[in-house]
């Protein structure tokens, strides 16, 4: 499992399904009444960004490879370093 997705610099949007390190997949349920089921996402196997991933399940703690499905989504966050309202933010020193 190789991390190939940074969170450095901006990003624009663009369509499709894609994500990087630390962003959040969530997967709708399979049966009415399931909740489904969400992780973080550890490692890419595509520069792009694009599926599949591994995944680190919240309920299990297991990282898996996943393929979405049409049922996923991906929840982005700002790239690390960086906070929307004020602009980049210098990591602290001791």
């Amino acid at each position: 499992m190789t991390a190939t997705g940074t969170r450095e610099g901006e990003e624009k949007p663009r369509a499709g399904l894609w994500a990087r390190v630390g962003d959040r997949l969530i997967v709708g349920g399979a049966t009415v009444g399931d909740e489904g089921r969400d992780g973080e996402i550890v490692g890419l196997h595509h520069e792009d960004g694009t599926p599949p991933f591994d995944v680190r399940w919240s309920d299990t703690g297991r990282v898996t490879l996943v393929f979405p499905g049409p049922d996923a989504r991906v929840q982005h966050f700002p790239p690390r370093g960086t906070n929307e309202a004020a602009g980049p933010v210098k990591a602290a020193t001791r």
